[in-house]
């Protein structure tokens, strides 16, 4: 079983840096005082193809050979990572297969389409898109880039964490949502690396709660038929990410989509910026005062901004 070093994230990030966006932090007194601690939010929101998963997906691309390159990329994916590895494929000049539920959302869908992916819908459930996933790898010897399960991405994706602490210096902890968790894994092992006193810790919907309930049990414990309003989110946990949460996470909140919705809207409502449900998700048990942060500086990662009004809005 590979193992996530803090040199892995340190390379990865000299590999991505010209191709993303060193995306900005931003702060408010109200909602500071909303949730009784001191915010710093990384938005990720801004990245380019609109999420977090612009970082690993660029690195997995950019590590191929030139053999492995050429014979393409294939993933499974609601959305946003599915739209990444399509955007860093384009970027290499590669084709990239992409397998998403029937059930993703139609901005989404679009985005992928936009950056050339080549999309195959699946039924909305995780089987089914690993195995179709897998038969796309068995017939065209594309390289597998896994969602969140595979070292390229976790090292990509904790480059957001390095960004945040380089420029918010001394934090008392670090936040962000968790779904299979490779950003989760990536930002522990980079902010452990960084500053080894801080507390990593994660937001999750309630009705997607394998992460929290494997860190309990100590194994992992998927959840049958997971559903949310924040669609990212509802993949299980992986075998790579979670060894890294057992040694590093602090502590999951779980957060109902009523709580989601809210924190999207007082976002938007306060920094006038627009985040996902699932970029929503550590902001909304920051706020609730469901992680113990009371009087610290924390940093929250929003993961993504890919909203699609027509769906929230009716």
């Amino acid at each position: 079983m590979a193992e996530i070093h803090f040199r892995d994230i340190q390379e990865a990030h000299a590999r991505i840096r010209p191709h993303v966006r060193r995306t900005p932090v931003m702060t408010s007194a109200r909602l500071n005082e909303l949730a009784g601690a001191e915010i710093f939010f990384k938005c990720e929101n801004f990245q380019k193809t609109g999420s977090f998963k612009a970082r690993g997906a660029v690195n997995a691309v950019l590590s191929l050979t030139d053999a492995e390159a050429a014979r393409g990329v294939a993933t499974h994916s609601s959305g946003n990572h599915a739209a990444a590895l399509s955007w860093a494929a384009g970027m290499r000049g590669i084709r990239a297969t992409v397998v998403m539920p029937r059930t993703a959302s139609p901005v989404k869908i679009a985005s992928v389409e936009r950056y050339g992916g080549r999309i195959e819908f699946c039924e909305p459930n995780h089987r089914a898109r690993e195995e179709a996933a897998a038969r796309i790898v068995r017939d065209t010897g594309a390289a597998l880039i896994h969602p969140y399960n595979d070292p390229r991405i976790i090292a990509g994706q904790g480059t957001a964490a390095v960004e945040l602490l380089e420029d918010v210096p001394g934090l008392d902890a670090v936040a962000c949502p968790v779904g299979g968790g490779g950003l989760l894994a990536g930002s522990a092992v980079a902010a452990k690396a960084l500053l080894p006193a801080i507390r990593v810790l994660a937001g999750e919907p309630e009705g997607a709660a394998d992460a929290s309930l494997s860190l309990r049990s100590g194994v992992r414990r998927p959840v049958e038929n997971p559903s949310s309003v924040a669609d990212g989110l509802l993949a299980f946990v992986g075998d790579l990410t979670f060894p890294v949460m057992q040694r590093h996470v602090e502590e999951i909140a779980t957060v109902t989509d009523a709580s989601i919705i809210a924190a999207m809207r007082l976002l938007f409502n306060v920094l006038k910026i627009a985040v996902e449900p699932s970029g929503a998700v550590a902001y909304a048990a920051v706020s609730e005062r469901r992680l113990r942060v009371a009087g610290k500086r924390v940093g929250v990662i929003l993961s993504g901004g890919n909203v699609d009004l027509e769906r929230m809005l009716g």
